[in-house]
């Protein structure tokens, strides 16, 4: 069997030692953040994404061995595993190559062929195939297939006899894995993905209307058209095939099978083998592609999701400040919460600015009264219904404020998903749905990684054609991302929820919930130490998310650090010889960064993590996250009919996709900048020029009011 260790150090450039040390980490039950961040020396400082590529890797190897051994067996117990299959199945580094070669042994449905050989018509087949040029066999095929006419095999006719010889034959044929493969990577390399939509949509009436009369290669098409392609055939808009030229694979086929026999036989080989290809092949194999490049479409398109996710979750926090956060709306009128600097919710109000003069009045009033009452610092607007009204509402009243308030535009996309689940229903059960979502609007302006959490990624709308893609493998991928990005940040011991702390590493649900129990049973945790009071946090727990979680102002300044608990007497040690008090530790980086790091080496700690730990005292509980930057909506422009062609406004990139980039202007509809607008060069992928949350500068190209489509450029527009 495969030596996988190995296999994986050549195929992903690695050193062996950092292979199976990685791999030994993983079986101890470590996280990727946490090997990555804290055990440096034993992998050779392999980064998240080297470590994640190596154990799906790792997983996938392992899973093929293991269906090796079951295939082997079963064909072992058949009394048809020969050396050469042995070895051809032993050395396969691929699924699709070990299914080829167990196919013909595989157990399957009756068929065509399984008939004839339950009539007794396998030897004939046997002598066809043995009538070739290189052994000088000569006979007629008639006469050979008079022996096998039987009234009690129901085999009527000599006709009948070769017939059922020529389905042996032809399922022989299809289950070649050598044949299947040269088909499999023709179609792939030469093969044309064909589409139309159907007759019962007229042109210009559907969002599909591109793959009209579409064609594209299939080594060309791109992951979001296949996607495309597979929702409009889902939805019964169009049809598409796979078209290519089945004369060239049968002349292949031919030149395969039928060079070696003998004249007499060609055109029973010849009509054997295209029924092998039309009624065993075609359908299989092109289906086979199909599922291939819808395979490659759904991992382009989720590494487009986890992205973007990435983005919109290490989004620059306004900060904890306190919060006056608007849910718009018109006739049901605007609700509006207060939150205080950590989040809590401490009042709701409802307003109607935007029906009689008398409401607009009395919602600017209360407006105004909420701010000075709670000294707003953040006004949150959610994007939706009425939201650029409600805007312009907020900002008159801001006008009578001589300290006024920062406003910001929130993406509201997912808040109605969070206010109806049942994390909000226990977190406020005696609120309403609408003043939930209000809630969260708020605290995905103070911070956006502590609240989305609480959401389904799904739900957040950063993806591209997230419904349609493998779902088990699409919240793989987004579980790792958000434990990526939360553990990156880290987290607030003391204030986190439980959702917040169940991506920590090392922390399942059951312990978050756990911690927070304590955290209210005994009051904010003063040392990381006491988290091995909390129930079912044990010592492998604790050691996998002690460095993650921080405490402000608790008894140890290191606490509120990324340095790891079981470097401590490390920094003690180092501040013990530079004189310094412990807690005077952090507010000497200039010293630091002269200290002689090798003098601290020991077996466990070496340079990379004595690095880090410098680097931690520098900034002590640091936020990773960028700064803080909104866009501000051109005023007059709150519908898609304000806009003009010309117009150079400012948005906000809410999604990125393979083909471009979708931007909120302020009208209640994102507007597109195809991938060729993006920048005056060309571009690959767009995610090299914009990302979630980006604020960006944009010219308007062509509006389609009727299909609600906004054309926008980035191209020579200052940015």
């Amino acid at each position: 069997m495969l030596n996988i260790p190995q296999l994986l150090a050549t195929e992903l450039d690695l050193k062996p030692y950092q292979v199976q040390n990685a791999l030994e980490l993983l079986a101890e039950g470590a996280t990727v953040p946490f090997i990555a961040r804290y055990r440096k020396e034993r992998t050779g400082e392999m980064n998240e994404v080297q470590l994640r590529d190596l154990f799906e890797r790792y997983s996938y190897l392992t899973e093929l061995e293991e269906r090796k051994s079951v295939i082997l067996n079963a064909i072992a117990e058949q009394g048809k595993l020969t050396d050469d299959l042995k070895a051809k199945i032993t050395a396969c580094l691929q699924k699709t190559e070990l299914e080829d070669l167990y196919l013909p042994y595989r157990p399957k449905r009756r068929t065509r062929a399984t008939i004839a050989r339950e009539k007794g018509l396998e030897p004939l087949a046997e002598f066809i195939k043995s009538l070739n040029v290189k052994n000088g066999v000569t006979a007629s095929l008639e006469a050979e297939a008079v022996k096998y006419v039987s009234e009690t095999q129901e085999v009527k006719t000599p006709q009948e006899a070769l017939k059922g010889a020529a389905d042996i034959l032809a399922e022989e044929v299809a289950e070649k894995a050598e044949l299947r493969a040269y088909l499999r990577d023709y179609l792939l390399a030469e093969g044309v993905f064909v589409s139309r939509i159907k007759n019962d949509y007229p042109e210009g009436t559907t969002k599909f209307e591109m793959y009209r009369n579409y064609q594209i290669q299939v080594k060309n098409i791109a992951p979001h058209n296949m996607l495309a392609l597979c929702r409009g055939d889902a939805e019964g808009i169009l049809n598409y095939e796979v078209a290519f030229d089945e004369d060239l694979v049968l002349s292949y086929l031919e030149s395969k099978e039928i060079q070696t026999k003998i004249r007499v036989i060609r055109d029973f080989y010849q009509a054997m083998l295209k029924d092998a290809f039309n009624r065993l092949m075609k359908t299989s194999i092109v289906g086979e592609v199909i599922s291939l490049k819808k395979t490659d479409a759904d991992i382009e398109s989720i590494k487009t999701f986890e992205a973007n996710l990435r983005e919109l979750l290490l989004s620059a926090p306004a900060g904890m400040k306190p919060t006056l956060a608007i849910d718009p709306g018109f006739r049901t009128g605007c609700k509006v919460v207060v939150l205080d600097q950590t989040g809590q919710f401490l009042e709701y109000q409802a307003v109607f600015p935007h029906q009689a003069a008398e409401q607009r009045a009395k919602a600017a009033q209360t407006i105004k009264s909420l701010i000075e009452k709670y000294q707003i610092e953040l006004i949150a607007i959610g994007n939706g219904t009425a939201s650029r009204e409600t805007d312009e509402f907020v900002t008159q009243v801001l006008q009578a404020i001589d300290r006024q308030p920062i406003k910001v535009m929130v993406n509201e996309s997912g808040a109605s998903i969070y206010s109806a689940s049942k994390v909000a229903l226990a977190e406020f059960p005696e609120l309403d749905i609408t003043v939930r979502g209000a809630i969260s609007i708020g605290r995905r302006l103070q911070d956006p990684l502590a609240e989305l959490v609480k959401i389904d990624p799904k739900s957040i709308g950063v993806g591209q054609y997230q419904h349609d893609v493998d779902q088990k493998l699409l919240k793989k991928k987004l579980d790792d991302t958000v434990e990526s990005c939360v553990n990156y940040v880290g987290v607030d011991l003391n204030t986190a929820s439980k959702e917040l702390l169940t991506f920590v590493s090392g922390i399942t649900a059951t312990v978050a919930n756990n911690i927070v129990a304590y955290r209210n049973q005994h009051g904010a945790f003063k040392n990381r130490r006491q988290l091995l009071k909390v129930t079912k946090l044990g010592p492998k727990a604790f050691e996998q998310a002690a460095g993650f979680l921080r405490i402000r102002g608790g008894d140890n300044p290191l606490d509120n650090t990324a340095v790891h608990p079981e470097s401590y007497s490390v920094v003690q040690a180092i501040a013990a010889d530079l004189d310094v008090p412990l807690n005077q530790v952090t507010q000497i980086a200039a010293q630091l960064k002269k200290t002689n790091l090798k003098k601290y080496v020991t077996d466990s700690v070496g340079e990379p993590t004595l690095r880090d730990i410098i680097s931690e005292l520098d900034k002590p509980g640091r936020d990773p996250r960028a700064e803080f930057k909104y866009a501000t909506f051109r005023e007059g422009i709150k519908e898609i009919t304000d806009l003009q062609v010309g117009m150079d406004l400012e948005g906000i990139v809410t999604n990125v996709a393979n083909f471009g980039a979708f931007v909120d202007i302020g009208v209640h509809q994102d507007g597109l900048v195809h991938i060729s607008q993006l920048a005056d060069r060309f571009v690959d992928d767009p995610k090299k020029i914009v990302k979630v949350g980006q604020v960006v500068q944009v010219r308007v190209l062509a509006v389609n009011e009727k299909l609600k489509r906004i054309s926008l450029s980035m191209k020579a527009v200052k940015q």
